[in-house]
């Protein structure tokens, strides 16, 4: 599967210490997923806080919006 970051997500990723590693594990084996219209966001919990990762799925592409510890 193709991971790809926006501008903005990849700001966020440096901003709060996000590593790429969690983004794909929290995109490829969520505790959970929300969908909204066209945008996707799954949620996994990482020592002791959740990660909130918002994006676009297009076949085996995925585009990152935003990403955010809850």
């Amino acid at each position: 599967m193709k991971i790809d970051l926006s501008y903005h997500a990849k700001k966020r990723l440096i901003e709060r210490g996000i590593n790429l590693e969690d983004i794909e594990e929290t995109v490829e084996m969520p505790d959970y997923t929300v969908s909204k219209e066209n945008k996707k966001e799954a949620y996994k919990k990482i020592n002791n806080r959740t990660l909130k990762v918002v994006y676009f799925q297009k076949d085996k592409y995925i585009k990152v919006i935003t990403l955010i510890w809850k």
